[in-house]
This record gives C-alpha cells, sequence and structure tokens, in this order.
C-alpha cells in the first residue's frame, strides 16, 4: 500500500534523524564549526586556471550520484554548482560517511581539479568532511522523461505563497533568485555613491517617533514602557532631514526602513525602503534634472544600459524625462478646465468614474483619483507628473504661477509611482495653515491626514532655507530594474498572512 505524503515526509525525517545518530556513533561531528574554503564553483568556467590543482571547496549537496566502488555529488555554492568525484578505495571511513549522508547536507572537499569522460569540470576528492547535516529534505524538482522523450518536471518548489513564506528554501531551490537580491544591492550602493560623491551627507534620523509625519498614510502605534508613551513607527524621514536643513546641512539623505499600517497588493507592502533627500537652495526644476540623471546613471552601473526590458517592453531611462501636468492631462481628457472647474462638477465627474466621494474627501482628492483612473494607467515611459492640488501636498510650496497648484512630481514608470519631490515649503505660517487644513480633514474622517507637528514649525521658525526634496521607493526601483512583477520578490522576506 502506497505512502501518505505525511507518511512519506514522516519516514524521510526519522531516517535523517537515523543517519545523525549513526554519524556520531562513528565519530563524526555533524556540525563542524569552520572549514578552510580557497575555491568555489567558479572552477567550472575557470577550468584552465585550476586544472590539476589541489582545492578546498564547499556547499551543499544537490545531487547524488551513488554507485559500488565511486559516487559523484553536485554541491552548491553562492556562484553555482561543482560536481565532486568520489573514490571509494582511496577515502576509506570518508566515503563510508558518503553513504550516511543525503541531498541538503553541507559539506566541504578536499581534491584535485579535474575533467571527466564526459568532460565536465570536477574535483576529485581526497578528503571529505561534513559540515552540516540536513534533518529536513529539500523541495528538489524530480524530472522524468515521458514515452515521447520529453522531460516532465514533478514536486516543482513553485508556489509563490509558500517560496515567500520559506524564502531561504526559495533560494536554495531557485538559485537564480538571488539575482534579483544581488541587484538590489548594486542599485542601493549605486545610488549611496552618486549622492556621496556630490558631497550629500549620508545621515540616520528615528524609526520611533512621538508623532508620525511627513506622508499621508496611517501609522502603526507602539507603547515605550520605561516612558510609558505611545510612539508611532515612522512612515516617512522627510520632517527630520528638513531639521537638518535648518541645522546648517546643505544636503542629506538617507536610505531607510519606513513603515505604513496599510493594505498589501504587488506594488505595497507595509514595510519598505524609501530614500529620502534634501538639498538646500534647490526647486522642484532642478530636482527633476537631478533625479533622470540619477536613476539613468544607477541603471547603467546595474544593466549597462539606460534601456531596460521590463515584462516585455523596452523603457528607456535616459534624459530628459516627459513632463505631464496632471491638470491639463486630466482636462483634457475630460473635455473641461479642471482648475475652472466647481466642487459640484468635480464630484458629478468623479461619480461617473466611480470614484467614492467620500472616501475621497477634498478636492484635491478627487483630482488625484481621477488621475489615477484615467491616465495614471497609460504611462509607460519614464515621465515626470507635475502640477498638483494643494490639498494632497501640505509639505510642498504653493507654485508660483498656477494658484491651487503646488510645486510637486512624482516619477511615474509602466503606470506606478517610483519617486516623489517638493519644492520644499519653509514658510511657517503657510505650514501652520496646512497642518490645520489637515487636522480639519482628520476631524471629518481622513485617517490619512498629516498631524500637526508644533517641533517641525518651530523649526521651520527659525528659518529653513530653500530647498528641493526627494523620496524615491527603493522596492519599486528593484522591481523595475531587476524586472520582477511584485515587491515580494525584492523583499526577502515580505510581510505574509499567518497560516490558520
Amino acid at each position: 500500500m502506497a505512502q501518505t505524503p505525511q507518511e512519506e515526509t514522516h519516514a524521510l525525517l526519522k531516517r535523517r534523524r537515523e543517519e545523525l545518530d549513526e554519524l556520531r556513533e562513528r565519530g563524526v561531528q555533524p556540525f563542524a564549526y569552520s572549514f578552510d574554503v580557497d575555491a568555489d564553483s567558479t572552477i567550472v568556467d575557470r577550468y584552465d586556471e585550476y586544472e590539476d590543482k589541489e582545492v578546498r571547496v564547499a556547499g551543499r549537496i544537490m545531487s547524488l550520484r551513488r554507485m559500488g566502488k565511486a559516487s559523484f555529488c553536485h554541491i552548491q555554492d553562492e556562484k553555482g554548482r561543482l560536481q565532486l568525484y568520489l573514490k571509494r578505495d582511496e577515502l576509506g571511513d570518508d566515503y563510508q560517511n558518503f553513504k550516511l549522508m543525503d541531498i541538503g547536507d553541507i559539506v566541504g572537499a578536499k581534491g584535485v581539479v579535474f575533467k571527466t569522460r564526459t568532460g565536465e569540470p570536477s574535483v576529485h576528492v581526497k578528503t571529505l568532511t561534513l559540515l552540516t547535516k540536513s534533518l529536513r529534505p529539500l523541495p528538489i524538482a524530480k524530472e522524468t522523461t515521458n514515452e515521447k522523450g520529453e522531460k516532465v518536471v514533478h514536486d516543482q518548489f513553485s508556489d509563490k505563497e509558500l517560496r515567500y513564506r520559506q524564502r531561504y528554501l526559495d533560494l536554495v531551490v531557485n538559485p537564480e533568485e538571488r539575482e534579483a537580491f544581488r541587484k538590489r544591492a548594486k542599485i542601493v550602493t549605486a545610488i549611496r555613491k552618486y549622492l556621496d560623491d556630490r558631497d550629500v551627507v549620508e545621515v540616520e534620523t528615528p524609526a520611533l517617533q512621538p508623532l508620525y509625519g511627513g506622508a499621508a498614510a496611517r501609522p502603526f502605534l507602539t507603547h515605550h514602557n520605561a516612558l510609558d508613551i505611545p510612539l508611532f513607527l515612522r512612515i516617512a524621514d522627510e520632517l527630520y532631514l528638513k531639521r537638518l536643513l535648518v541645522g546648517g546641512f546643505n544636503g542629506v539623505y538617507e536610505i531607510a526602513k519606513d513603515f505604513r499600517n496599510e493594505g498589501m497588493d504587488r506594488n505595497h507592502n507595509p514595510e519598505f525602503t524609501m530614500l529620502e533627500t534634501y538639498i538646500a537652495y534647490k526647486d522642484y526644476e532642478w530636482m527633476m534634472e537631478f533625479v533622470e540623471q540619477m536613476i539613468s546613471s544607477v541603471c547603467v552601473e546595474v544593466n549597462g544600459s539606460t534601456t531596460v526590458e521590463i515584462s516585455g517592453k523596452k523603457i528607456d531611462f535616459s534624459p530628459p524625462w516627459k513632463r505631464l501636468s496632471m491638470t491639463d492631462s486630466l482636462s483634457e481628457k475630460l473635455g473641461v478646465d479642471l482648475l475652472n472647474t466647481d466642487d459640484a462638477e468635480l464630484a458629478k465627474l468623479a461619480k461617473k468614474y466611480d470614484i467614492d466621494l467620500e472616501k475621497a474627501g477634498s478636492r484635491g482628492r478627487l483630482i488625484d483619483e481621477l488621475f489615477g483612473e484615467l491616465i495614471e494607467p497609460s504611462i509607460e515611459q519614464p515621465t515626470f507628473v507635475i502640477d498638483f492640488p494643494i490639498e494632497t501636498s501640505p509639505l510642498a510650496k504653493k507654485h508660483r504661477s498656477k494658484p491651487g497648484l503646488v510645486e510637486r512630481f512624482e516619477g511615474y514608470v509602466l503606470g506606478g509611482e517610483i519617486c516623489n519631490a517638493f519644492s520644499e515649503l519653509n514658510d511657517p505660517i503657510d505650514q501652520r495653515e496646512r497642518f490645520e487644513a489637515q487636522s480639519r480633514d482628520k476631524d471629518a474622517g481622513d485617517d490619512e491626514a498629516h498631524p500637526i507637528d508644533e517641533d517641525f514649525i518651530a523649526a521651520l521658525e527659525h528659518g529653513m532655507p530653500p530647498a528641493a526634496g526627494l523620496g524615491i521607493g527603493i522596492d519599486r526601483l528593484v522591481m523595475l530594474l531587476a524586472n520582477r512583477p511584485s515587491i515580494r520578490d525584492v523583499i526577502l522576506f515580505p510581510l505574509m498572512k499567518p497560516l490558520r
């Protein structure tokens, strides 16, 4: 009678425990302290350098082919896979111990590099050391050949939900996924270098804040026991970074975790990484050029070109990017002069496109919702959207020539936002009025409205220079440059709904 999957798993776990006990009885330490490594799986591509040389390599066993007098296995390290060749007569006790090893075990091998009869670069093992005994089997896919001679893959570890939950297994079984995270590291390094080279100072600001601010979002609330006070996980770094401009820095930046108590989808995770930078004596026009230059240079550094293929489309990040007015593009789409349309008519337009009037609240939010519905999805190539309503931008300066708007832009690619920037509001009187308007919105039920931050206003009253500010969603930028469809694909351990 065939075993159920649960019975089969139980039998595998039992067998591995028995092997562990037997190895210990044989005097083998199944969880080693260290192993000196001087080569890796790049031996395969650099065979001419290593031929006939003695090497010490280590990795996880990913395949096994045992025979009577000789055996083969492939080990996997961070760079790839490498074949080991083991002969019974040469290894003695090590060969007997090898019989108690499984796929998933981590081993170290000392031996000589050679090529097998089939021409595969390998290591002829002289000594084999068990470094870690794996007590659970890996979800290794099995391949068989059907009657047509076609390869069929069984038990593939392809369930996305399970791969996110057990990322460590995902990275072992699907090592190509590591490339997205290597690329992420390169992107962050390239951004840091770009800013450092321009004398913008990297700083750190509090993640625990007595008052959240800097964005329209719901915060996470926690409590500090010793002080007996409520604290919030930051939703943005903005207000602290701008305090540093008051303190005399000309340019600051931070690459930090932010936290927003919001829903989850392919573009949103409650914990995410944001770059924020503030440069004194500049405005949003200057910042547009700065952003397109920075991101295009990052593309070249990471991918070797400003053109990237994303979801089958070629996206060109080279400057200059298109500028698109939010209000002008909507006016053209709707066939009305949006800036001179009264609230009642705007509400009718919003209702026509199924915008929730109560949820949107303010006039500016209605315009923003309409733009998101009618224009945003059609943006493909890198584009700066400008001319935002004042109601949605409480920290941006009023537009110098367009009443009711602010000097703000958002960068869009393939219908998604990747950055947000302002000519920063440095008038403390205007700032207080904006905060008070936000407070009224909050009282009216807008739980994302910005609270009044008296200490920040006091900082502005001491004088902040004119400045340009920028926020870039690192996760979304990585999604684009690594060609990954979901934010969960570029966050190593995304938040997941608990299993029941």
